[in-house]
C-alpha cells in the first residue's frame, strides 16, 4: 500500500509541480531530528529543510500554538491590527537591537525590503549602489539574484538589475576601493552558508563596522540562514559583536511556517513609510503566533547552549574522522553551521551519506553542508559522526590507492 502511494505521489509530482527541484526522498512525518519515508524507514535529519527547523521538526510548543491561534484567526491584512504581531516584534528587539520591525512571507522577500530600505535612504543624495560579496547568496528574485555573488544563479536570466557590485568576501580593501559617490550600503552574511560556510573574519566586520560609520554607508546583514540560533547566539551578528544598520531574518523564525523579517535601527524605523512597502501575508496572527512560540522555545529549553555545545564536539569529532581522507580539505562553520570542504564535488559523497539514512545538504562547489537541529541530542550526534564515518570509508575505498 505505502509503495503505491509513494509512486502515485511521484507521479503527481512528474506531471503537476514544476520542475524546479529534484527532491531525493519522500517524508510523511518528523518528530525532533528524525524523519520517517512513506515506507516507514526513519531518517536522521542534519538539514533542517535548510537551517528551518532549528527547533526539529513538530516541536509541541509551535504545534500547539499553531492549533490554537488557527481556532482564533488566521489573516485580516496589515489594513488592521492584530494582537500578535507586535508581541512577536517586541520580543526579537528585546534580543538586543533596538529597532523596528518589517514582517513578510521569505528570505528572499525580507533581503528585497532591506534593500528597498538602503536604496529609500540613499536617494535623497542620489546613492542607490549596493557592494556585495563573491560567493554570497541573497535569493532567487531579481533583485536578490542581482546582488548575489554566484553568477550561475544569474544565468538565463538576465540582464541583471543594477545597482549591485560585487567583491571578495573578507576583503576590507577591496570594498573600500568599490565604494562610489553612488554607494548607500554594503551587504554580507555573516557566515556564507550556499556559498560553502565562510565565517566572516570578526576583525574584518569591525572595519566595515568604522568605515560605513564615517561614510553613511549602511552596514546591512543577510542573517536568512545562519541567523536565529544556527551559530550559537540568537542574532548572528552577536558571534561577532558587530552590530549591523539592518538585518534580515527568516527560514528558522516560524520553524516551518513562512515568515521573513527586516529589522532596522531605530534611526532607520521611518525610512520606509505608508505606501513605500508591504506584504500581504506578512505578520499574519497564525504565523506570528509561530514565530513567538519559537522565542519562548529558545528562553525555556536554553537551544542556544545546546547549540554551542553539539557543535563544538561535532567540529572536533569530524576533523578526527575526516583527518585520515586527503581529499578531505577541511572542517569548518560556526555554532551548528558545519561544512566539510572536500577537493572536488560533493554529491557523491552526499549521496552515500543520504543512502546510510542521514540527511545532509551541500554548498558551495566542494562542501557537504550540516545544518541539524539546535536540539540534537549527545546520542544523535554520535550517531550522526558514525553514518559519515562509514560513508567516507566506503567512498575512500571506492577511489583505490589513489584516494
Amino acid at each position: 500500500m505505502e509503495n503505491t502511494i509513494c509512486q502515485e505521489t511521484l507521479n503527481r509530482f512528474d506531471r503537476y509541480v514544476m520542475h524546479t527541484y529534484a527532491p531525493g526522498a519522500l517524508f510523511v512525518r518528523g518528530e525532533g531530528a528524525q524523519l520517517w519515508d512513506a515506507d516507514g524507514v526513519r531518517y536522521l535529519d542534519f538539514a533542517s529543510g535548510i537551517s528551518v527547523c532549528n527547533l526539529g521538526h513538530c516541536h509541541p510548543a509551535v504545534t500547539a500554538a499553531v492549533c490554537e491561534q488557527a481556532g482564533k484567526l488566521v489573516h485580516v491584512s496589515n489594513l488592521y491590527y492584530n494582537e500578535v504581531a507586535p508581541k512577536l516584534a517586541e520580543k526579537l528587539i528585546s534580543r538586543g537591537f533596538d529597532g523596528t520591525v518589517f514582517f513578510c512571507n521569505s528570505g528572499a522577500e525580507a533581503n528585497e525590503g532591506m534593500i528597498k530600505l538602503a536604496r529609500k535612504y540613499g536617494s535623497a543624495t542620489g546613492r542607490n549602489e549596493i557592494i556585495t560579496m563573491e560567493d554570497s547568496f541573497h535569493g532567487r528574485t531579481l533583485a536578490t539574484l542581482a546582488a548575489t555573488g554566484r553568477a550561475k544563479y544569474r544565468k538565463g536570466f538576465e540582464p541583471d538589475m543594477p545597482g549591485f557590485v560585487q567583491v571578495p568576501f573578507n576583503d576590507f580593501e577591496a570594498v573600500k576601493a568599490a565604494v562610489t559617490e553612488r554607494t548607500c550600503a554594503v551587504m554580507l552574511e555573516p557566515v556564507q552558508g550556499e556559498g560553502g560556510i565562510l565565517p566572516a573574519d570578526a576583525a574584518y566586520l569591525k572595519q566595515l563596522r568604522a568605515f560605513c560609520d564615517e561614510h553613511d554607508i549602511l552596514l546591512l546583514f543577510d542573517e536568512v540562514q545562519c541567523g536565529m540560533g544556527r551559530i550559537g547566539t540568537m542574532f548572528a551578528w552577536q558571534s561577532f559583536g558587530v552590530e549591523p544598520d539592518v538585518f534580515t531574518m527568516a527560514k528558522a523564525i516560524a520553524n516551518g511556517l513562512p515568515m521573513g523579517a527586516v529589522v532596522a535601527s531605530r534611526r532607520l524605523s521611518g525610512v520606509l513609510t505608508p505606501g513605500t512597502h508591504a506584504s500581504t501575508f506578512g505578520g499574519t496572527p497564525l504565523v506570528s503566533a509561530a514565530a513567538l512560540a519559537v522565542q519562548e522555545t529558545f528562553d525555556r529549553e536554553k537551544v542556544l547552549e545546546n547549540c554551542v555545545c553539539q557543535g563544538e564536539y561535532l567540529m572536533q569529532r569530524l576533523r578526527e574522522i575526516t583527518a585520515p581522507y586527503a581529499f578531505v580539505r577541511a572542517v569548518r562553520g560556526k555554532g551548528l553551521m558545519i561544512g566539510i570542504v572536500l577537493d572536488r564535488a560533493p554529491q557523491e559523497l552526499a549521496g552515500l551519506i543520504l543512502k546510510k539514512k542521514l540527511v545532509v545538504l551541500t554548498a558551495g562547489e566542494n562542501v557537504v553542508r550540516l545544518l541539524p537541529p539546535l536540539v540534537i541530542t549527545r546520542a544523535e550526534a554520535d550517531e550522526a559522526l558514525d553514518t559519515i564515518a562509514q560513508a567516507l570509508a566506503e567512498y575512500a575505498a571506492g577511489l583505490g590507492p589513489e584516494k
